[in-house]
């Protein structure tokens, strides 16, 4: 195997020849055998590895198996821990998804401060397969069918070739030590009932299933190919770039029998999720619009115009006047006055209304801004400090917005209220404050 995975290297990778490149290791089977691999080539290394407090002391001895061996082997390492299950809770979010986007954060976040150039996961095809099952159980188009792609920014999968059993075969020949996931021998997930009931009924029926597959795989990534090519011809007839702006001519796209896949073709690198609201933009009033995080689509009479969303257009700061009962821009806020309270989530606040000063003020956080948290009897904190505590990651800091009544805050907006502003005994009118 380490053979066929240096000739993978030379041929598909040549460019990482002198870079510095972070192993995401596990301590499973799958990253122990890419960090072996590794270790034998020229390249300078470093591990990553991510506790994510899931599998309580066994989490904590996968973290002390790899940082020995990095030990043992002088191979720096960098190690993190992660209150998944929280950042889960308060995000709304599935632990799975919830320990992507930490994971990943942290990663990115790691590859700028300390001068790396890449980051290597042990994704491999059995991995491949059961990521294709999953999209294709949840429909998919043919960007879902494609796989994992080797090569993602600055994410490297060298090890997609190699079936499981190859890599399992390798780290017994080389004596390769692992550690054994638990949450993998259960079915309560779904990838998990795929890899242990499916994929051995698919390779039972056919013992060269997994090779078959990738030859599918190869195909459907040789139309996916093909549909980019229409894409940029049709792109040519239909769009014109006006400095930082797209304008799309919609006489030309109309005359296209199926201009929602082109409009998806187009706008998905931008970020944009309401498609149907995309797809209203066709033959909606002029000066209707749908943003994305960074983005504008703007319909300006028979044209649609993508544009970045400037600094002029995302000002300091925003005001909610008091007869304001809905707020859909930046943030969707809706102001309401009730009778109780119901203290269920943080994305939600209720405040005594006759503290509470208009026009409200809705803008970013600043490095100094000082606040006193809800529950901690009128002590101040940085809120850089709440930040700190909360775990959040760069991303997610300059993605916070803070609600301000007269120069005080009121809200670090889905993380924590203000003390100042609680509702009392003797409070008569209640504010509630809701982020949707």
């Amino acid at each position: 195997m380490f053979s066929k995975f240096q000739n993978h290297i030379i041929s598909r990778f040549p460019f990482l020849e002198d870079k510095k490149l972070f192993l995401a290791v596990s301590g499973g089977l799958d990253s122990m055998v890419l960090l072996h691999l590794l270790q034998q080539l020229p390249f300078e290394i470093a591990v990553l590895h991510c506790n994510f407090q899931l599998r309580g002391l066994e989490s904590f001895g996968d973290q002390s198996f790899i940082q020995n061996y990095c030990d043992q082997n002088n191979i720096p390492v960098y190690t993190t821990q992660f209150d998944t299950e929280a950042f889960a809770k308060d995000y709304k979010l599935s632990t799975q998804v919830a320990a992507r986007e930490l994971r990943y954060s942290w990663f990115y976040e790691l590859l700028e401060n300390e001068k790396f150039d890449y980051i290597l996961t042990a994704h491999h095809a059995d991995d491949n397969l059961e990521t294709f099952i999953i999209n294709l159980t949840r429909g998919t188009g043919l960007d879902g069918l494609t796989g994992i792609p080797e090569q993602n920014d600055k994410i490297i999968r060298p090890l997609l070739p190699f079936s499981r059993d190859e890599i399992l075969k390798y780290a017994e020949e080389n004596k390769i030590e692992w550690r054994e996931d638990s949450s993998n021998a259960s079915n309560k997930y779904l990838r998990n009932k795929i890899r242990h009931d499916l994929v051995p009924m698919l390779k039972e029926i056919n013992p060269n299933f997994l090779s078959a597959f990738q030859k599918t795989q190869s195909y459907l990534q040789e139309s996916q190919e093909m549909v980019e090519d229409a894409s940029i011809m049709i792109y040519q007839q239909v769009a014109k770039e006006v400095g930082e702006d797209i304008h799309f001519d919609l006489n030309q796209l109309q005359k296209l029998p199926n201009y929602k896949s082109y409009l998806y073709q187009w706008l998905n690198e931008f970020g944009f999720l309401a498609w149907n609201d995309i797809y209203d933009l066709v033959d909606g009033q002029s000066g209707k619009q749908v943003f994305s995080a960074e983005f504008r689509l703007l319909k300006n009479r028979n044209a649609l115009i993508l544009s970045p969303i400037s600094e002029e257009d995302e000002k300091d700061e925003y005001h909610i006047n008091k007869e304001d009962q809905d707020v859909n821009f930046p943030l969707k806020l809706r102001l309401c006055n009730v009778d109780h309270i119901t203290l269920d989530s943080n994305k939600a606040i209720f405040v005594d209304a006759e503290k509470i000063q208009f026009p409200l003020v809705l803008r970013k956080w600043n490095e100094g801004d000082i606040f006193h948290p809800f529950g901690m009897n009128g002590k101040s904190k940085k809120v850089s400090k709440l930040f700190k505590d909360e775990k959040l990651s760069l991303i997610e800091k300059e993605k916070t917005w803070i609600l301000c009544s007269d120069n005080q805050i009121v809200w670090v907006v889905g993380i924590r209220q203000d003390e100042r502003f609680k509702i009392e005994n003797t409070t008569n009118n209640i504010l509630k404050i809701e982020l949707q």
